[in-house]
């Protein structure tokens, strides 16, 4: 009976890793995607990108020599010869990424972090790399992603990345000690459901690719001013610790390792501040001009929490993320906006120059702290000219950009009643205003009315909608061609005395974008014509919501001059994600079925002024050389109308399904 040796053979051991390297080199793009995303996003873009390649590149050794790890199960049901290698890889990626930042739960807080006494290579100095962004869908995903456990995001990345079988997906969290896997298996499926799009196919983009980066310098004015003061510290470190060693009293200070100033993170020293005239002299007007304002700009303490709670999101602070936001830490020092009171609450508002977030704490520990985040990348004088500081509640309080001049506050459903004086405090601050009503509710529509300051604009007056997110939603109007005056080539200000009569049939629905992204929400008055049967006027109106996102819906519908003021407009046609009712689609055709007072049916239809034939099918077949169209009609008659456009563009198709 021959003996065998336990130690392993040398050359076993290079054989092992030699085909580990091989599959390394083949699956490096999806293995890195996997660090990438399974890393905490409190690391940074710039950080995670360089620890994922760190993690994958030491993951080589221990896959090869298996003989000194722990083993890896093969999936139940399945044969586990031919990617054994792959699986091993896959485990101990997995292990490194789930267990970086992990803090185990008695590990003293005197001692070290022990992720701080990890290397730091590889070290990249003056250069920030992150993947490019993606598009609206992308980004989407990568909230949902960024607010799920790490293991659910490993989950979902095996099973629609690399293609792993249910049991495969349990047997590698198991093996690399990822924490509740039933729970992370459920939440995957949540993600890969919840996904409009292919998830394979968005994880696939650039926005998640973490080898096809773009590069970037640091702030290379702020780094310059940090050299000086690095010399100049230690220069003052040099003198203090040779009278330390003299002087034989103390020990050299560490600073805690779970800090940002630790992780390379943004601390309040390093916070952006504005002068507040700044906005009187620059050509560029949005949050960039905002100066900081707010009685707790100088607390230490509660710009440290702040902070905190986005490079470093804890438990018991409430995290909200507008549509298409992501939740990643800023790769440089935010501006400090606002720091005060605000009611019972403390308010620290930080812009990223792509991003507004907003802590709200209490000043006891009665309840959670809060922090909302929402894109408001391109805004402008009216889209950044107000912040809602308070969390949802019966009323708000808003603060002002300096360019503001003016406040009040009207009702849109009584376009009539002027518009009331708002107080607005020595900060920027208003006093508290009420929000919109509950859905099932429309007795008011409160909205802001501000004007600018004439250094902006002359006589610029705007209305502002809070529909639940930080920034309100800019209100504008389009008038009718005709009547005297020349058609609009872009939304005019919704303040004037056809604007408001026609935002009243409108403000009902203003209720269904509430905390939906909305940037700004026009309605355009298309089209009009006399109805039959002593009906009266109708005027066609599409209702376009644009978000902050880029895509847009719109809302198509009619009132007659026999609504009410108030009334809400008849609903024809709903869209979304259309160019429809923008500067890429200028052109419009909707129909409906319309009863008139005597009873009869009609089918209605209209265009707006490019449009020089109707042709209606369905229940009714009909062509006219005209931009409307009324004719007898079944009673609630289907029907479909197509438009020829007078530019020679071709028939132009009914815009969205048809409403309610």
């Amino acid at each position: 009976m021959h003996l065998r040796s336990l130690r392993p053979r040398a050359g076993g051991v290079r054989s092992r890793v030699r085909e580990a390297e091989s599959v390394l080199v083949e699956q490096y793009g999806d293995l890195v995607r996997l660090a990438h995303l399974v890393l905490p996003a409190s690391l940074g873009r710039h950080r995670r990108v360089l620890v994922a390649h760190a993690l994958v590149q030491r993951a080589l050794r221990r896959a090869g020599a298996t003989r000194s790890g722990p083993a890896v199960p093969s999936p139940r049901g399945e044969s586990g010869a031919g990617n054994s290698v792959e699986r091993r890889l896959l485990a101990e990626v997995l292990r490194a990424a789930l267990a970086h930042g992990r803090r185990p739960r008695m590990w003293p807080a005197r001692f070290v972090h022990p992720g701080a006494l990890r290397p730091r290579l590889p070290l990249v100095l003056g250069l920030r790399l992150f993947p490019r962004s993606g598009g609206a869908d992308e980004l989407a995903l990568a909230q949902r992603l960024s607010a799920a456990p790490a293991a659910a995001r490993a989950a979902f990345l095996l099973r629609t990345v690399h293609g792993l079988s249910l049991e495969a997906v349990h047997d590698l969290l198991e093996s690399a000690d990822a924490p509740d896997t039933a729970a992370a298996l459920r939440t995957a499926g949540i993600l890969e459901e919840s996904s409009r799009r292919s998830p394979a196919a968005l994880l696939a983009s650039q926005e998640f690719d973490a080898c096809a980066l773009q590069a970037g310098p640091t702030d290379l004015l702020r780094r310059t001013r940090r050299t000086r003061l690095l010399l100049g510290a230690a220069a003052i470190g040099l003198v203090t610790a040779v009278t330390l060693a003299v002087a034989n009293d103390g020990t050299a200070h560490r600073p805690d390792p779970g800090t940002p100033a630790a992780h390379g993170m943004p601390r309040p020293a390093d916070l952006v501040r504005t002068a507040a005239g700044l906005w009187d002299n620059t050509s560029r007007v949005d949050f960039t001009a905002w100066p900081t304002r707010g009685s707790r700009v100088h607390d230490q303490n509660l710009l440290d929490r702040a902070l905190n709670a986005w490079t470093h999101p804890q438990a018991r602070t409430r995290l909200h993320l507008a549509p298409a936001t992501t939740a990643i830490p800023p790769a440089t020092a935010p501006q400090l906006l606002y720091a005060g009171d605000v009611g019972d609450r403390e308010v620290v508002l930080f812009y990223d120059g792509q991003r507004l977030a907003r802590y709200s704490g209490t000043r006891s520990a009665a309840r959670d702290a809060e922090l909302s985040i929402a894109r408001v990348d391109d805004a402008d004088v009216t889209t950044a000219a107000a912040v809602t500081l308070t969390p949802a509640g019966g009323t708000a309080r808003y603060l002002l950009a300096p360019w503001v001049a003016e406040a009040q506050t009207r009702d849109l459903l009584r376009p009539d009643v002027l518009a009331r004086a708002l107080h607005v405090s020595k900060d920027g601050v208003t006093d508290p205003v009420p929000t919109l009503p509950a859905a099932a509710n429309c007795d008011s529509r409160p909205v802001l009315q501000l004007r600018s300051s004439p250094r902006i604009a002359e006589h610029h007056a705007f209305l502002l909608a809070p529909l639940g997110d930080l920034s309100p939603v800019h209100l504008t109007y389009t008038p009718l061609p005709g009547h005297g005056t020349l058609p609009a080539r872009q939304p005019r200000e919704a303040t004037g005395p056809q604007a408001l009569p026609a935002w009243a049939h409108q403000a009902c629905a203003l209720q269904q974008l509430h905390d939906t992204g909305v940037r700004a929400v026009n309605n355009w008055d298309f089209a009009e014509q006399d109805l039959p049967d002593g009906g009266g006027h109708a005027v066609w109106t599409c209702a376009r919501a644009d978000t902050w996102r880029g895509p847009g819906d719109v809302t198509v519908s009619f009132r007659t001059s026999g609504y009410a003021p108030a009334a809400p407009a008849r609903t024809v046609a709903r869209a979304r994600a259309t160019a429809a009712c923008s500067r890429f689609g200028q052109h419009v055709v909707a129909a409906s079925g319309w009863r008139s007072p005597n009873g009869h049916w009609y089918a209605l239809a209209a265009g707006s002024r490019a449009v020089t034939g109707l042709s209606m099918s369905g229940d009714v077949t009909t062509t006219r050389q005209s931009r409307t169209l009324a004719v007898p009609a079944p009673h609630n008659p289907h029907i479909n109308v197509r438009a020829r456009i007078a530019t020679g563009e071709g028939w132009l198709d009914a815009v969205g399904t048809p409403g309610t």
